[in-house]
């Protein structure tokens, strides 16, 4: 059956949660100037977006429509404080046409139209009553530098010498006498215009350009964080994993382990790439688009603030049922998966106690609950997306409505109101982005929280042991090449518990000399497993003492205690890779070392049979080799590895006869020098072990060699007897 764990309901608490946003930022200490430069880029990208409308709006103010206001500031002493501020302003800031004797003395400021808007009614009305400001629209231009066109240009004033008023360096007319010139006239006097358009919209096409530069690399480097963080942490979770005690890995299916490693650590990812540069680009639009509207018409912009409380409310209320609609959706999704799962790994029972038509009925229920979810959560974006689109559509007539009395009543220009139109449209497409990845936000905080309480978590192993039991004799890999252990095994009333209140071994005392053999025999459940567990250190025992040589195996460096006591365990787990990968298990150890292992166990027969011989693929949980192959291929690992210790647990209880007398010859050349524990349920496989211990329900009861025990007449005669009759 599957492993339930695997898909297991994954309730969706957290919106968001600050203690987990904040160790998710502590894994980008390494990579600070990536994410300046991700920062930085997303500035300048949005800097750009916004500044596409004022590029526009200059366009179409300054050089397609072409409107002035003309000031001649000689009489304005009498002027109030602010209006002299603004007067000495716009002096500063725009041209001005120097009067001939032709014309009144002094000099006119030439004012672009969309700059009126900087001018307070109040100001307005002081310059205009002092005859300062001439409240008709003018066009004004700079005399050409070019010999051949500025000569048109005087041949075009003094044939209208009437509608220009002209200066050293330039010249203006109304709008309504610019009406009467022919387009080859115009033509003449708008020459700077046409410039101006072919520079703009050159400038707009570069800004364009800037954007999409920036967008890449803010898109680039935030997946790079992204990927870099996952890495970071994957490798981080996979360390403490590994190094949890095996009580720890017990309690938590692999299944579910897997899904931390992959799936949970995959939503981190998608908070950097996802989630928070789209927040951030997104607040940073809304902002900015704010701002810039205020800046271009404060009247218009606060008509369209007041349209915001709508959005505002739409979109709280949408999160909170996007939050529900995801969690059920999750629900549903989980039981689904761990349904489907489970039937198909155990497809045979159902077909055999013919349970199809059940399974399709329940399969169906969970079917139509996942049904149900997605279109509760397809719901609420049925409804959010047009309302927000309604909302937006609502807001952009609003400003046209405004903007076009406005613009009648010569209060703004007509580049302002399409440049407002323009950033109406930027400020909601963040809405409905950020409403989007709330749910995004939630799946990235729930994962966070469940990988960070599986790296809190601490149950490994303690390894403080300080006494070497291996030389220090090392090669260039710094591999250990020699051991100084003898191999002599000593349990003192050793207590062990898996549970509290269930003790697996009771007081269990006995001692193995060293190059002796071993045998623990007993029923199942007996505890001749938790031997090898607890002789390796995979748990800890609650009460007594293991030694080695006479050091309590809690002394011993963790890592030089399980090089030097190695099992062969009952089930063989082989990885993907070749034979000879399997056999060496990452260790340097030469082709020549790994070829004369497999020769002692006889497993050379078979792997030079194969296709690539020690280069072989062995797949899967090697299902392309049998379960004896995989046995003898177990058996080479640890000769090659050359441990002190050798335990065999159950080792040949899945091997045929005739290769268990071939690796029974090879094991006991291996094993003459070292101290062997053998596990075993076919007690015709250790008669010639040097000493049999009997376990019962935890228990040491019997002790000796195979004659002795046979002798007694007690359980382990029971065992044998047992077994030899049950052979015939």
């Amino acid at each position: 059956m599957a492993d339930s764990g695997y898909f297991e309901i994954e309730e969706v608490v957290k919106e968001y949660d600050s203690k987990i946003a904040a160790r998710i930022f502590s894994y980008l200490k390494p990579y600070k100037l990536l994410a300046i430069i991700t920062l930085a880029s997303l500035a300048f990208s949005t800097l750009g977006e916004l500044l596409v409308p004022i590029l526009q709006q200059r366009l179409i103010d300054r050089a397609i429509m072409s409107r002035y206001l003309l000031l001649m500031p000689n009489d304005s002493q009498n002027l109030g404080a602010e209006t002299r501020r603004t007067l000495d302003e716009l002096i500063s800031t725009n041209g001005t046409i120097t009067i001939n004797s032709k014309q009144p003395e002094g000099f006119y400021v030439y004012v672009p139209w969309d700059e009126k808007l900087r001018i307070s009614s109040r100001a307005e009305r002081e310059l205009t009553s002092f005859g300062i400001l001439n409240t008709s629209r003018w066009y004004a231009f700079i005399f050409p530098e070019d010999p051949l066109a500025r000569a048109s240009v005087n041949t075009l004033m003094e044939q209208y010498p009437q509608i220009f008023v002209r200066g050293n360096n330039a010249a203006a007319l109304t709008i309504e006498n610019l009406t009467l010139l022919s387009p080859d006239e115009k033509q003449i006097i708008r020459f700077r215009d046409i410039s101006r358009i072919t520079t703009t919209v050159l400038i707009i096409l570069a800004v364009l350009i800037a954007v999409f530069a920036f967008t890449f690399i803010q898109t680039w480097t935030s997946s790079l964080i992204g990927q870099k963080v996952m890495k970071d942490i994957r490798l981080e979770l996979f360390k403490k994993t590994g190094e949890q005690s095996t009580a720890f890995l017990s309690r938590h299916p692999v299944g579910r382990i897997v899904t931390r490693l992959t799936g949970d650590v995959e939503t981190l990812n998608g908070f950097f790439t996802e989630v928070l540069i789209a927040f951030l680009k997104d607040i940073s639009i809304m902002t900015g688009a704010l701002i810039t509207l205020f800046i271009l018409s404060p009247r218009l912009a606060g008509i369209t603030l007041l349209t915001l409380p709508p959005v505002l409310v739409v979109t709280a209320f949408s999160r909170v049922r996007a939050r529900d609609a995801f969690r059920q959706q999750r629900a549903a999704s989980s039981g689904l998966n761990s349904y489907l799962s489970e039937r198909l790994s155990g497809i045979q029972v159902v077909q055999l106690f013919l349970g199809e038509r059940r399974s399709r009925k329940e399969f169906g229920m969970r079917n139509r609950d996942f049904f149900k979810a997605n279109m509760a959560e397809m719901y609420v974006y049925a409804i959010f997306r047009p309302i927000i689109d309604f909302l937006s559509t609502f807001t952009t007539a609003t400003v046209i409505a405004m903007g076009a009395i406005f613009v009648l009543n010569l209060s703004l220009s007509l580049g302002v109101l399409i440049a407002f139109i323009n950033l109406v449209g930027l400020f909601y497409a963040p809405v409905m982005d950020i409403a989007e990845k709330y749910t995004l936000l939630q799946s990235a905080m729930a994962g966070g929280e469940r990988v960070f309480a599986l790296l809190d978590t601490d149950e490994k192993i303690p390894d403080k042991g300080t006494q070497n039991i291996e030389s220090e004799n090392r090669n260039t890999e710094g591999e250990v090449k020699s051991s100084i252990l003898r191999g002599h095994i000593d349990f003192n009333e050793v207590n062990f518990t898996y549970k509290e209140g269930e003790e697996v071994l009771k007081n269990v005392s006995f001692t193995v000399k060293p190059g002796e053999m071993a045998a623990i025999v007993g029923y199942t459940g007996a505890g001749k497993t938790t031997i090898i567990n607890v002789l390796t250190r995979l748990w800890d025992i609650q009460k007594g003492t293991i030694s080695l040589d006479g050091i309590p195996i809690q002394n011993i460096p963790l890592s030089q205690l399980r090089r030097q006591v190695l099992p062969v365990l009952q089930e063989v787990f082989l990885f993907s890779g070749t034979v000879a990968e399997n056999i060496s298990l990452g260790l340097p150890i030469e082709r020549d070392l790994i070829i004369q292992a497999a020769k002692t166990v006889h497993a050379d027969e078979f792997i030079s049979a194969l296709p690539e011989a020690y280069d072989t693929i062995l797949s899967e949980g090697a299902s392309n080799i049998s379960s004896g192959q995989r046995q003898l291929i177990s058996f080479a690992r640890v000769i090659a590895h050359n441990p002190a210790i050798v335990i065999l647990d159950e080792a040949t209880s899945s091997i045929d006869t005739e290769t268990e007398r071939l690796i029974q010859l090879g094991i006991q050349q291996v094993l003459s020098d070292r101290t062997s524990i053998v596990i075993a349920h076919r007690l015709s496989t250790i008669r010639h072990a040097d000493r049999i211990l009997v376990l019962s329900g935890g228990t040491l009861v019997e002790e000796g060699r195979h004659d002795e025990l046979i002798s007694l007449g007690g359980l382990y005669a029971g065992l044998y007897n047992l077994q030899f009759s049950a052979s015939y």
